[in-house]
C-alpha cells in the first residue's frame, strides 16, 4: 500500500493504523511539512515530490495494490496568496496519482478531501448530498480533485473513495499552519505567545486524528465506494474552543480579537451517519478526550 503524505500530521497516523492491520507500508512525502521523526523507524519511505517525474519510478518499483492519497496543500490563506500552487498541488498532483493508479492496476484508491468544499451550508448538520459551494481555491482545487477522481472510477473502473474531513485535530499537528487551530491555540498558551481569534463565534466541527485514521482503514477495507462525511459530528464555536483548551491546559490567557477572514466559513457541522452505516466507522474520542490527549502531548515537550 502506498500513502502520500504518509510523514505528515494525518499521514503518520493513518501510517500506524494501516500497520496496525497487518498492511505492508510504503510512504511517499516531500518533507515540505511531513517529518520523518512521525514515522516508525523500519518504514520505507521515498522523499518524493507528488508532482515529480520520480514518482513515476515509485509506483513501477512498489507496485502498491491501494494507494491512501493525503499529499496537498491545505491552507485556505496561502491557496488565496498563491492559487496556481495550490492547484498544481491539489489537483495536478491528485491528477498525476490517479494516472499512475490506472497505469498500475490500482485496487483501491482513497483520497482525503475537506469538509470546505460545502461552503457556507444552508442546513445543518451537512450531509454528502448537500450542495458544494466552494468559498476559496483550497475548497475549489480539493472539490476538482474529487471530481478526477469519480471520472477515473467511472472510465477506469478504479474503485475509490472520497472522505471529507472536518476540523482534524491532535498530536503532531503543525502549530505554525492557519489550518491546525487547536494546535495554534495549544502551542501559544504553552509558550505564553500573542494570541489572536479572527471571528471566534464561527463553528466547526472537530474530529481527533486517531478516529480519521480508522476510517482511511475502514474505507480500504469496505467493498463500498463514493462520499462520506469524517466528522465528529458535534459544533463548538472557536471562542468555546479556546475556552476549554485553556481550561484543560491550566494556562489563562486573553486572545486578541479580529474579524472574521476572507474565506472563512461561519458555520459547519458534518453528519457522519453515512460512513457509520455503510463504512462501519464511528468516533471513538470524544472533544474533551481528545483535546486532553493532545495537550499532554504538548506538555511533555516542555
Amino acid at each position: 500500500m502506498l500513502i502520500t503524505g504518509g510523514a505528515g500530521f494525518i499521514g503518520s497516523h493513518v501510517v500506524e493504523e494501516c500497520l496496525a492491520n497487518n498492511y505492508k507500508v510504503v510512504v511517499v512525502d516531500n518533507f515540505s511539512s511531513g517529518k520523518i521523526v512521525n514515522l516508525p523507524n523500519d518504514c520505507k519511505v521515498y522523499q518524493v515530490d507528488i508532482n515529480d517525474s520520480s514518482l513515476k519510478r515509485v509506483f513501477e518499483v512498489e507496485r502498491p495494490d491501494m494507494v491512501i492519497h493525503l499529499a496537498a496543500q491545505a491552507s485556505v490563506m496561502k491557496s488565496l496568496e498563491d492559487p496556481v500552487a495550490d492547484g498544481e498541488i491539489n489537483i495536478l498532483g491528485t491528477l498525476r496519482i490517479l494516472e499512475y493508479a490506472r497505469i498500475h492496476h490500482v485496487k483501491k484508491m482513497v483520497l482525503a478531501s475537506s469538509a470546505a468544499v460545502y461552503g457556507n451550508p444552508e442546513k445543518l448538520p451537512i450531509d454528502e448530498k448537500s450542495p458544494l459551494n466552494p468559498l476559496s481555491f483550497y475548497s475549489l482545487s480539493k472539490w476538482a480533485g474529487e471530481r478526477y477522481v469519480q471520472l477515473y472510477e467511472s472510465l477506469y473502473d478504479l474503485s475509490c473513495c472520497i472522505l471529507r474531513f472536518s476540523n482534524v485535530y491532535g498530536p503532531r499537528q503543525n502549530p505554525l499552519g492557519e489550518a491546525g487551530v487547536v494546535s495554534i491555540f495549544i502551542n501559544q498558551l504553552i509558550n505564553r505567545e500573542e494570541m489572536a481569534i479572527y471571528g471566534g463565534q464561527q463553528t466547526r466541527d472537530f474530529v481527533y486524528v486517531k478516529d480519521v485514521a480508522k476510517a482511511c482503514v475502514k474505507a480500504l477495507d469496505s467493498p463500498q465506494n463514493g462520499v462520506y462525511n469524517i466528522s465528529s459530528c458535534s459544533e463548538i464555536s472557536i471562542d468555546d474552543l479556546f475556552s476549554m483548551i485553556s481550561l484543560f491546559s491550566g494556562i489563562s490567557m486573553e486572545p486578541q480579537k479580529y474579524p472574521l477572514r476572507q474565506g472563512d466559513i461561519q458555520q459547519s457541522v458534518l453528519g457522519n451517519e453515512k460512513a457509520t452505516k455503510e463504512l462501519g466507522w464511528q468516533t471513538t474520542y470524544s472533544l474533551q478526550q481528545g483535546l486532553k490527549e493532545t495537550i499532554a502531548t504538548y506538555q511533555l515537550k516542555i
